[in-house]
C-alpha cells in the first residue's frame, strides 16, 4: 500500500514539474510587443526602445500592485485575527459564566430536593400524629 501511494505521489509531482511553464504570474500590463520582437520595417536600431527597459517598467508597476495587494491582505488578516482573539476572549468569559451557573444550578437543585424531602418527612410526621389522635 505504501509503495502504491509513493508511486502515485511521485507521478503527480513529476507531472506538476512537466506542465509548469515557469511563469509565476502574468503582469497586469502584459504586452507581447515589449519583449523585443523585430519589426519588418527597416527602422534604425538606435531609435528602437530596448526590450529590457520596458519589461522592467512593467514589472515595477506589476510588483507595486502585487505588493499593495499583499499588504491589504496582511492588514485584513491582522483584523480577522484581532476579531478571532476578541471572540475567543468573549467565549472564554461566557464559558466561565456558564460553568459557574451550571455548578450553582446543581447546588440549588440539591438544596431544593433536600427541602422537598424535609417537607415530605414533615407531611408523613403530621399524618402519623393524626392517625395516633384518632
Amino acid at each position: 500500500m505504501k509503495k502504491i501511494f509513493l508511486t502515485i505521489t511521485c507521478a503527480i509531482a513529476i507531472q506538476n514539474f512537466v506542465f509548469a511553464d515557469g511563469n509565476a504570474f502574468t503582469p497586469l500590463d502584459f504586452n507581447d510587443t515589449s519583449y523585443g520582437t523585430t519589426s519588418t520595417t527597416s527602422a534604425p536600431a538606435s531609435s528602437a526602445k530596448p526590450a529590457t527597459t520596458s519589461s522592467l517598467d512593467g514589472d515595477a508597476v506589476g510588483n507595486g500592485n502585487i505588493q499593495n495587494a499583499i499588504l491589504q491582505l496582511d492588514n485584513a488578516q491582522v483584523d480577522i485575527r484581532n476579531d478571532l482573539l476578541n471572540c475567543k476572549t468573549k467565549y472564554a468569559d461566557v464559558d466561565a459564566q456558564y460553568k459557574l451557573i451550571k455548578t450553582e444550578r446543581q447546588a440549588l437543585k440539591k438544596q431544593v430536593s433536600a427541602i422537598e424531602k424535609r417537607i415530605k418527612e414533615i407531611d408523613k410526621a403530621k399524618e402519623k400524629i393524626r392517625k395516633n389522635m384518632l
